[in-house]
């Protein structure tokens, strides 16, 4: 079985196609599950970079109206990738009761930091700022209302060199995924990228082959994100080849949330 679970649509700003058109390119690609995970908006302020709060219902409504006409091809869900903020935790709850979400990706961009501040990981000053955003993560995890973390290596897209705090923030991910029993997702985008000049080597800013080793014969669940923001990327070569490295690294590698 293919499936993909790392889907967004042009209505973030920053990619292209409707879901029609993503839903056409996994048929394409011989896949059996297509999951929709949009930047997900927050109800009272645009943070960038996701779809306007006003067209939650419309995203939906097109789900739910391709899951009917291509029931026969497709199994199709319906899911958010959006940032845990801690104010918002009764929204989130919303999201899958009220609005009827299947799941929820954590993805962690923004974060509250020690003075509450929000901030973004693209823009952290030191790799003190990646146990904050560790912690974050374990928090989110811990209210049981997000189904996947996705990129949980993000933060390696900064140019700093691997440190003890780098130890530490890793080890608390790990550990709340472990603890909260979440899938991590080796996200295919970051592959896409290409690999730079960083202090700790020639690599790809994530997935971080460092990161990754740590899961080595452990029973973590570990799913493939195309994190695509193209249709014809749904399940490209970088998504063979995510498949590939994990395989290789004998991780738990699982195709579907739903079925455990």
């Amino acid at each position: 079985m293919k499936a993909n679970f790392h889907t967004h649509t042009k209505r973030c700003k920053h990619a292209i196609g409707s879901e029609r058109d993503y839903v056409l390119a996994a048929i394409k690609n011989d896949l059996s599950v297509l999951g929709f995970s949009d930047h997900g908006p927050f109800p009272d302020k645009d943070y960038g970079s996701r779809m306007d709060f006003s067209e939650l219902n419309d995203y939906l409504s097109e789900i739910d109206s391709l899951k009917t006409e291509f029931r026969n091809k497709l199994k199709l869900y319906k899911g958010l990738e959006i940032e845990y903020l801690r104010k918002y935790e009764t929204y989130y709850e919303e999201l899958k009761v009220k609005y009827g979400l299947d799941y929820l990706i954590l993805g962690e961009h923004m974060y509250t930091d020690i003075d509450n501040q929000i901030k973004n990981i693209y823009f952290a000053n030191s790799t003190g700022d990646y146990i904050v955003y560790a912690k974050n993560i374990e928090e989110a995890v811990s209210t049981g209302l997000f189904d996947i973390i996705a990129h949980p290596d993000l933060m390696f897209l900064s140019e700093f060199s691997w440190d003890k705090n780098c130890d530490k923030a890793v080890s608390i991910i790990l550990s709340a995924a472990e603890k909260y029993d979440i899938p991590l997702e080796f996200n295919a985008n970051g592959l896409r990228r290409g690999k730079s000049d960083f202090p700790d080597g020639r690599r790809y800013p994530y997935p971080h082959e460092r990161f990754w080793n740590e899961l080595k014969g452990s029973n973590q669940r570990v799913i493939i994100g195309s994190d695509c923001h193209i249709p014809d990327l749904v399940y490209d070569n970088e998504c063979i080849k995510s498949l590939e490295i994990c395989t290789d690294l004998g991780l738990n590698v699982i195709e579907n949330i739903f079925e455990v």
